[in-house]
């Protein structure tokens, strides 16, 4: 690989503003899911979220094709960021449609915390110091938020946590192709694998969409792909530990718009949770250096 090749695909700020700006998207999203959750179930939604991102990705594509165009010899690693995927829409869906909104996107999308493990364990990348203490102070919040052992604790929040984790996964077998795979090419085959599964619980749950409910999950699948596009392009651009920080700017986003539209407030334990996952994120972005993961150990057609 050239040194230019690895200056493109090494580029902090540029992916940082990226997954900044998919956080903003992923929000307006999540307003989306909430507003149908109240009269659909929610396997109903996961399914049409993903039928409208593919729909709303094929002209794209046709428009503007992936280098390369739509082969892949990553297939093994677009089925683990599928799986995982589509696992944390199921969990975060649910989870925006049990708990307040700021508080179940807060929960979902802590996998900035896990990140830093998940992309040392697997592609090798480093984790400096700072980053772990980041990580230990953002958990930290988490406990806040959560607040188990009291009376005010809610054990749907495990599912918004496990959304994070596997979204962590997801993000990680990112960064593991994104040598070779275009963000088009990526968000394609997530789409590809997600939606005919997401049919197969539609089985025992149908519901026929009414009036502007289709107008709802139409920009629900809008969102979504700008979002994934803008997330999927921001950590091919910076490293998993660099960029993912910058996702906790959808806890601000979703508790301004929880408040606008839903009348919701977070509790103290709740706002200092989220102001050490928040501060955990700063952090982590100030202690994190651009420093790729060894070649062989992100890109390659030889152990994928």
């Amino acid at each position: 690989m050239s040194r230019s090749d690895l200056n493109l695909r090494n580029q902090p700020i540029a992916g940082a503003l990226f997954v900044l700006g998919s956080s903003l998207m992923f929000s307006l999203m999540g307003a989306c899911v909430k507003t149908a959750s109240a009269s659909l179930p929610n396997e109903v939604i996961v399914f049409f979220r993903n039928f409208y991102v593919l729909l709303l990705l094929i002209p794209f594509l046709l428009c503007r094709p992936p280098r390369g165009g739509i082969k892949t010899v990553h297939f093994r690693l677009h089925l683990i960021r599928s799986t995982a995927g589509l696992t944390g829409m199921y969990c975060f869906f649910y989870a925006l449609g049990h708990l307040p909104f700021a508080e179940a996107v807060l929960f979902s999308f802590t996998s900035p915390l896990f990140i830093p493990i998940i992309a040392y364990l697997w592609i090798g990348e480093p984790v400096p110091g700072r980053i772990r203490g980041a990580v230990l102070i953002g958990f930290a919040g988490v406990l806040l938020v959560t607040k188990p052992g009291t009376g005010m604790f809610k054990p749907v929040s495990f599912v918004g946590i496990i959304s994070g984790f596997s979204v962590a996964v997801a993000m990680v077998s990112i960064r593991r192709m994104s040598a070779s795979e275009p963000p088009a090419r990526i968000v394609f085959y997530f789409s590809l694998l997600a939606t005919p599964v997401s049919c197969f619980p539609l089985l025992g749950s149908w519901q026929s969409p009414r009036g502007e409910t289709w107008i709802i999950l139409s920009l629900m699948g809008l969102f979504a792909v700008t979002g994934q596009l803008m997330m999927t392009k921001g950590y091919s651009l910076a490293a998993a530990a660099q960029a993912g920080p910058f996702s906790y700017g959808i806890v601000i986003f979703s508790a301004l718009m929880g408040r606008i539209f839903w009348n919701e407030n977070l509790d103290r334990m709740t706002a200092a949770g989220a102001l050490l996952i928040c501060f955990a994120g700063i952090l982590t972005a100030c202690g994190s250096k651009a420093v790729p993961a060894p070649p062989g150990t992100w890109h390659g057609s030889e152990d994928t």
